[in-house]
């Protein structure tokens, strides 16, 4: 297997590989491109991102400066509101519902590295995929780690770390992320 059917496969790959370092630079371009944008041009923001991104839903709004890995990985749902400084490392798939809105300085991560200190000089990672669902709020300054599915209808506190998944219809906060509380959906 080559390392970006490794990465695609959830396996540990290199990932200073040529393959996987030429979708890094694909994304590095086009989201200085992005980001270059007069803030005013939805239109163009747009196209871009549509351009860009795995999927798209209608009225999807990211702030500058946005970056990411990929961008092909992701699939934003409808009525998404992105904030400042927003980071998407989707080496794997970045699955976000609709109704989203993300607070600044966010970080969503698909990739991690081995605990052994040989395999990071051997430059290996492994990601995988994070899962979004509806009507979730994510606060400012909020990291999301690899594999973790984020149930509908949750408010995840600002500075929150979240390391496992969550069930929906809940607000969670800390670091590690816990639940706080119950809440209803009153959607239905």
């Amino acid at each position: 297997m080559t390392e970006l059917e490794k990465m695609n496969a959830g396996l540990e790959y290199c990932y200073d590989d040529e393959e996987v370092d030429a979708l890094k630079e694909r994304a590095i371009i086009w989201c200085r491109e992005f980001n270059a944008l007069d803030p005013l041009d939805f239109e163009g923001q747009r196209a871009v991102l549509k351009a860009n991104l795995g999927s798209m839903g209608e009225h999807v709004w990211i702030a500058k400066t946005f970056n990411c890995d990929n961008g092909k990985n992701i699939h934003i749902g409808n009525n998404f509101t992105g904030n400042y400084n927003i980071t998407m490392l989707d080496i794997r798939e970045i699955r976000i519902g609709d109704n989203v809105m993300i607070g600044p300085n966010t970080l969503i991560t698909t990739v991690n590295h081995p605990l052994s200190p040989m395999g990071r000089r051997r430059h290996l990672g492994i990601a995988k995929p994070v899962v979004i669902g509806d009507d979730v709020w994510i606060g400012g300054n909020v990291t999301i780690l690899p594999g973790v599915t984020i149930g509908s209808n949750v408010v995840v506190a600002a500075g929150a770390v979240v390391t496992k998944d969550i069930p929906a219809n809940v607000v969670v906060g800390g670091v590690p992320a816990r639940i706080i509380k119950e809440i209803e959906d009153d959607t239905e």
